[in-house]
């Protein structure tokens, strides 16, 4: 495939999630999988402190059919991930428009920093 990475964008809950969502088991690549997402975390948080949590979606939240980076992961895009955006709670889907440019610019550097692990480890 010439597809190496997919990544979904969601609103809300400052969540980095990769496969699985659907089960409780561990992607084959859970500990890369893991370590990229930690990393992608971290760039994001040190623009403007915003704290994302990294996991698998059924473990990190809960158990939930048909997400399309599981789909992506099955079908053999290994780096395959979903954001949940800010923020927490407090403005759910509703974000404030003084929110969107940071989280944006923010969340740009996770991008980044998956596509540069991405294009170091193509498989």
């Amino acid at each position: 495939s010439i597809i190496k990475a997919y990544l979904t964008i969601h609103s809300y809950s400052q969540l980095l999630l990769f496969p699985y969502s659907y089960k409780y088991g561990l992607a084959a690549d859970h500990t890369e999988l893991m370590t990229v997402a930690q990393g992608a975390a971290s760039a994001l948080q040190s623009l403007y402190g915003t704290r994302y949590t990294s996991g698998p979606g059924a473990t990190t939240i809960y158990p939930a059919a048909g997400g399309s980076d599981d789909w992506a992961y099955d079908l053999g895009v290994k780096y395959s991930y979903t954001f949940e955006l800010r923020d927490t709670g407090r403005y759910g889907f509703l974000l404030p428009e003084s929110q969107i440019k940071p989280t944006c610019e923010e969340t740009m550097l996770a991008v980044k920093h998956i596509a540069a692990y991405v294009q170091k480890n193509l498989y």
